[in-house]
């Protein structure tokens, strides 16, 4: 999923008929099954197994899907799909894409026995819908990753890993089928002392600590995961135990170890992140300017007025130039361009902000009506902040951003 193609593809603003085709097909399901079941979903604060169900049926929650969409020679694929569902609804559609961080985390690391064995497990098929997890954050390591706890402990006797400690934050934790944790090997180390796990389903010691009620995405599922002396044969190590060995002596020799585990998979999602908080800008704009023409005060309709024209001006604008970051962020992850200026984290930064800004726009056009539960766009508002602060803060990705641009230790 993270190869290269053999030929890199000219990036292009024409996604093809394959990718039209395809938005066309995701836009019929989220305007059809996602939209109407969105606010019940958001009330019940649940997982949505019916839709997911549905999902399932029809090829749209699957490995094959998933993974036609990641190898697509342009990158953008995922961008468009995830635009479309999350215009939708972000709490289903993040309980329908929730499993793709950890299949991301694994086949970008992973061997291919690993990726064999373990991504199908990932998604399962219809009538056996499977979930995974991908968990990194902890009580007292969300942004600052070098400070995990959590410890994975190697017995040479039995080839067995023995983690500890709590992760939090965890979409699908504690539900999923399969959990990828990011541990320590090395506390001394820091953030190059880690490395991540496959956890499969029934491991003992693995539970599910609290479940968070969220002001926002709340018919995704997200909790703690507690490890107590959970027990994993060696084969869960991603990448295996010789990589890992090899690029723990680079460390203590002062060497370059390459990007620990759990930044490299960020980094690498960064721009599907970017691409949902487009959705949500994008619902909220159309509903917003479609409301302005509808509503009529002092004889006209509200957007003939130009503080609300040049509102919907700058909301349409700000829309279309986080997508654009976007698809250049994802064009380039998937053909190999490096991200010399930090583009994955200026497409989720402006992204996420867009998203925040834009819903409250849409708010403030619609009124008193925008501030109640009986029109949608109270909810994107709440659903749009979370965008601004998982998979990397805007304020980290703002230091990350100034240290491509600067070249210096900005902290």
């Amino acid at each position: 999923m993270s190869i290269a193609p053999d030929t890199p593809v000219p990036f292009s603003l024409d996604p093809g008929p394959g990718l039209r085709e395809m938005q066309h097909w995701v836009h019929g399901f989220a305007a059809n099954v996602i939209r109407p079941a969105a606010a019940e979903w958001d009330e019940r604060e649940e997982t949505p197994w019916p839709i997911l169900e549905e999902a399932a049926k029809i090829g749209l929650y699957s490995l094959e899907f998933f993974s036609e969409q990641w190898l697509g020679p342009t990158g953008l694929g995922i961008p468009i799909a995830f635009e479309e569902l999350f215009w939708g609804d972000a709490g289903i559609a993040l309980a329908i894409v929730g499993s793709s961080l950890a299949a991301v985390a694994l086949s970008a690391n992973g061997t291919n026995e690993q990726i064999g064995e373990w991504l199908p497990q990932m998604f399962g098929a219809p009538g056996d819908v499977k979930l995974a997890a991908f968990c990194s954050s902890e009580p007292d390591a969300g942004s600052d990753v070098a400070a995990i706890r959590t410890k994975a402990v190697y017995s040479p006797a039995t080839d067995e890993w023995t983690l500890d400690g709590t992760k939090t934050w965890a979409t699908n934790g504690g539900i999923a089928d399969v959990h990828v944790v990011v541990a320590s090997v090395d506390p001394a180390l820091g953030s190059r002392g880690q490395a991540s796990f496959v956890i499969p389903t029934g491991t003992p010691g693995l539970s599910q600590g609290q479940k968070f009620r969220k002001y926002g995405i709340r018919a995704s599922h997200t909790a703690e995961v507690v490890l107590d002396g959970v027990r994993v044969p060696g084969r869960c190590l991603i990448g295996g135990k010789d990589r890992l060995d090899e690029r723990l002596a680079r460390v203590r020799a002062g060497r370059s170890s390459g990007e620990q585990a759990a930044m490299k998979t960020f980094e690498r999602s960064r721009p599907s992140v970017a691409a949902m908080a487009v959705g949500i800008g994008r619902a909220a704009v159309e509903y917003a300017t479609e409301y302005a023409r509808d509503r009529v005060q002092f004889g006209r309709p509200i957007g003939q007025n130009q503080a609300i024209a040049f509102m919907l001006a700058d909301m349409q604008a700000s829309v279309d130039a986080a997508r654009l970051l976007t698809w250049r962020a994802a064009w380039m992850a998937r053909n190999g361009k490096s991200f010399d200026h930090a583009e994955g984290s200026m497409c989720k930064l402006v992204a996420g902000e867009t998203a925040v800004r834009v819903t409250d726009q849409a708010m403030q056009i619609l009124g008193g009506n925008g501030y109640t539960r009986e029109f949608p766009v109270e909810r994107w508002h709440r659903d749009a902040k979370i965008f601004t602060i998982f998979e990397g803060t805007s304020e980290i990705q703002r230091m990350i951003i100034g240290r491509a641009v600067t070249g210096l230790d900005v902290r």
